[in-house]
């Protein structure tokens, strides 16, 4: 289930030549994650609350191929790629409105304990079920 949603680029996402600064596409991502993970059926409030489940980035691999603009209209889009049992990994890009890749990245997460900070040794059944379920669905 590819995820996608569009934002706007205001003053405060770029630099002082209007360029989107680099940092501003890594916050995007992080939403396109957030909002995969709803869609699926993951709410990441409980998954801390309830379950003591949090999901750092352990890896993140960007290629930055254009710049967004100042005005800009951007799409985000996210999906999962793979899963090995312990760890999650992303493909998301960002687009422009005229459907131009202006960056490609992979993203892997993991599960740790939000109360104890420490890793789980695989992935939580309620989320291995989740990224299981997703990559099947494409087969």
């Amino acid at each position: 289930m590819k995820h996608e949603f569009e934002q706007k680029v205001y003053y405060a996402d770029t630099d002082a030549y209007g360029v989107v600064w680099h940092g501003s596409y890594i916050r995007w991502m992080e939403a396109g994650r957030c909002m995969w993970c709803e869609a699926a059926g993951q709410d990441l409030i409980d998954l801390e609350k309830n379950h003591d489940i949090v999901l750092p980035v352990v890896n993140l691999n960007v290629r930055y191929k254009l710049s967004a603009k100042l005005g800009d209209i951007i799409i985000i889009e996210t999906d999962v790629e793979k899963f090995n049992g312990l760890s999650a990994t992303f493909k998301q890009a960002i687009k422009n409105s005229a459907g131009k890749v202006l960056l490609e990245a992979g993203v892997e997460i993991v599960a740790i304990s939000s109360s104890t900070g420490k890793l789980y040794r695989k992935m939580p059944e309620i989320l291995a079920d989740t990224f299981v379920k997703e990559l099947t669905c494409r087969v």
